[in-house]
């Protein structure tokens, strides 16, 4: 049975939300983009008392066929089942910033190429071992991944949106890890804007001059033998090309996400976009289901160069822009408290004839 379609956010609630704004205890849009954070909360929420609830961090996690012998990232990609370890371990970047903020996080092994780690006691996060594949095919010898595989990752995002939705949270952030994915990432985001991949792909984990170039050389080679290489941008709901171009290029931990942002808004979840990687998930799942747009918050812009044309296909202004480029979900972790703070002033901030305070006029004119 096909998934229902994704229900457009309510704009009726986001006007309401916006009214309410302006009988708060402040001059009117003072509170500037934290204003239109909390509207499109009150859009995908339906009601103008928002909330976020039990966000939670979902982080997919793979291998890529294209680092066996590409030479497109400095590192191996058996760093990817030893970044699973440590993250397991609590000594990841997203762990202690998961801490920080207080978002739980999630673990899912999507197809990483390595056996599944001993249990590390007191892990303070949820795991799933559930890989389809140890990692994807090498995408210049032939797809990525098949149509059944590509089926199987989007069910374990779909299954990561129904946990979040039943453990009560309002808000999912996207999380990715995997050695080699800035390279599937840019072959998606050419195919998907009609960029050469020149102006997309970027050093990822800190490649020099040499294997940039070599790294668009693969990029290039990759769309034209599967035929995705296109100077204007793919229909914006083309949803069996968007799918093509996620099989032949795509990773596991990507077509997860993909998956993941689907599910999440089907069952009313805001969802919050890291980086490059994240965003080119989001891109393809916008293009299957052209409503997801509403669901959508972009943390903040990386500094890979295909996240800006990324952003531009989503219509997305990142609420940050601090140069990280880690991935993890890292970026997203760092802008769930401005979407919090968003919410806690549109439900918690008395209105003018509330509070008995005078408005007419500005109440602070500095």
């Amino acid at each position: 049975m096909p998934a229902p379609p994704i229900p457009p956010v309510s704009e009726s609630a986001r006007a309401r939300a916006r009214a309410h704004q302006d009988q708060l205890t402040k001059p009117p849009g003072s509170l500037g983009r934290l204003e239109a954070i909390a509207a499109q909360l009150a859009a995908i929420q339906g009601r103008v008392a928002v909330e976020v609830h039990a966000p939670r961090l979902c982080l997919f996690a793979a291998d890529h066929g294209v680092t066996r012998s590409r030479g497109v990232s400095p590192y191996p990609r058996t760093v990817t089942g030893q970044m699973v370890a440590n993250i397991l371990a609590g000594g990841a970047a997203v762990n202690a910033l998961s801490r920080a903020v207080q978002v739980e996080l999630e673990l899912i092994d999507a197809g990483v190429d390595a056996d599944a780690p001993a249990a590390f006691e007191g892990a303070a996060l949820s795991y799933v071992h559930a890989p389809i594949a140890r990692g994807t095919r090498d995408f210049l010898d032939a797809p990525a991944m098949t149509a059944s595989e590509r089926a199987a990752a989007l069910e374990l995002g779909e299954a990561a949106a129904a946990r979040a939705a039943q453990a009560g949270s309002t808000l999912v952030a996207l999380g990715e890890l995997g050695i080699g994915n800035t390279t599937s990432a840019a072959a998606i985001t050419a195919a998907l804007t009609g960029r050469p991949p020149r102006e997309v792909v970027g050093p990822g984990t800190g490649l020099d001059a040499e294997g940039l170039a070599r790294k668009v050389a693969v990029v290039e080679a990759a769309l034209a033998r599967h035929e995705l290489a296109r100077d204007a941008p793919l229909a914006s709901d083309d949803a069996d090309a968007a799918v093509r171009v996620l099989e032949r290029v795509g990773g596991l931990e990507l077509a997860a996400l993909v998956g993941l942002c689907l599910g999440a808004a089907r069952r009313g979840l805001a969802v919050v976009v890291d980086g490059f990687i994240t965003a080119a998930a989001a891109a393809v799942a916008a293009t299957i289901e052209p409503a997801l747009l509403g669901y959508l918050f972009a943390a903040h812009r990386s500094a890979e160069p295909g996240h800006r044309a990324l952003l531009e296909r989503l219509g997305l202004r990142p609420l940050l822009e601090l140069d990280m480029r880690l991935g993890e979900g890292t970026g997203a972790l760092v802008a769930i408290p401005l979407i919090r703070a968003a919410a806690a002033a549109q439900r918690e901030m008395a209105t003018f004839a509330e509070a008995a305070v005078d408005d007419r006029g500005a109440v602070h004119d500095g």
